[in-house]
């Protein structure tokens, strides 16, 4: 049954409008901090703080200043930190080895953290991208991104992040059988504890480009994503993906790119009510940002707008490059 209301003007929606107590009081969705999970870049080296160009505000950190991120993101009450890496080009190979590495600079970057801020959640990115010669999220012959060596390759690289002390795995890649794969591997070896949080609904998207700018993969991509990543034109495909990787063992579940999918955020949250997040991804960052810092738009009400419509879309919670911003503006 559809609600009934009073005519005007028995009926004056401005009225709970009227002030800031009114407002508060009939708002619908709230962003808080604890709604955050902040993506952090992590580069070799020690003191180094080097910025993104294409990311004005944020850097690529070494370990030191990671941890240092880290202890400031608790402060603040963010729930949680994604660590990905900037992995020197000379590692970077056609069998991706680096990556799983125990010593590699994300495992490096996990012990780090989890031994001087062991309270926050330590979220890490499952792909071969960081260590590919070739910049592709699986192994690459001929041509082909091959999907079942790939998931091999990934559950070996989960493992070892596992074993570093991550606390939610964040599989990125889109091939096809890999949260299955992963989560029996993780209870096999007694990692129980461990969550999943899959990049169930990842777009082949146009907004990643300064990501890529910023883990080193921009030069050596060859080719485009499209064969394993999704269609933006298909919403159908994206709860039969989700459905698959909660059927598979994952905890949480992610759309990605966030803003241009917000009717994806909501259909999953509707369909499923499984935890559900959004990536508000390097693309959606750099053009409020470079908006803000260019006097077009008001940058703290534009991020603050833009984080509502993901909650209000059903969302979770949101990974966001402006965590930091937003924890002191919602603290003001």
């Amino acid at each position: 049954m559809q609600p009934v209301f009073a005519p005007h003007p028995l009926s004056r929606f401005r009225r709970t409008r009227r002030t800031g107590a009114l407002r508060d009081l009939t708002q619908e969705v709230r962003l808080s901090t604890s709604d955050l999970i902040w993506p952090v870049f992590v580069r070799d080296g020690t003191g180094l703080r080097e910025p993104i160009a294409s990311m004005p505000g944020v850097d690529r950190l070494s370990v030191d200043l990671v941890v240092e991120a880290a202890q400031m993101a608790q402060g603040l009450g963010i729930p949680a930190i994604c660590l990905f890496p900037y992995t020197d080009p000379a590692r970077k190979t056609a069998d991706c080895a680096e990556a799983w590495n125990p010593d590699n600079l994300a495992n490096r970057a996990i012990r780090a953290i989890k031994a001087r801020v062991p309270d926050i959640a330590v979220m890490t990115d499952v792909a071969l991208d960081p260590y590919n010669a070739h910049g592709h999220d699986g192994l690459v012959v001929d041509g082909e991104i091959l999907n079942d060596e790939t998931v091999e390759a990934l559950v070996k690289m989960a493992l070892v992040q596992a074993e570093a002390g991550a606390d939610i795995l964040g599989p990125s890649d889109m091939m096809d059988g890999r949260i299955g794969a992963m989560r029996a591997a993780l209870e096999a070896a007694g990692h129980r504890h461990v969550a999943i949080l899959s990049y169930a609904a990842k777009y082949a998207s146009a907004f990643y480009g300064p990501f890529r700018d910023a883990v080193g993969a921009t030069g050596a991509l060859k080719g485009d994503k499209k064969t394993y990543q999704m269609n933006p034109a298909n919403s159908d495909e994206a709860l039969r993906l989700v459905a698959r990787d909660l059927a598979e063992g994952a905890d949480m579940v992610m759309v990605k790119p966030g803003m241009p999918y917000l009717d994806i955020c909501r259909r999953v949250k509707d369909a499923f009510g499984a935890p559900t997040f959004a990536y508000q991804v390097s693309g959606e960052y750099a053009m409020i940002k470079g908006a803000a810092l260019n006097g077009w738009i008001d940058g703290e009400k534009a991020m603050l707008e833009s984080l509502i419509a993901f909650k209000r879309a059903g969302c979770d919670g949101i990974l966001t490059y402006f965590a930091p911003e937003v924890a002191r503006s919602l603290r003001a």
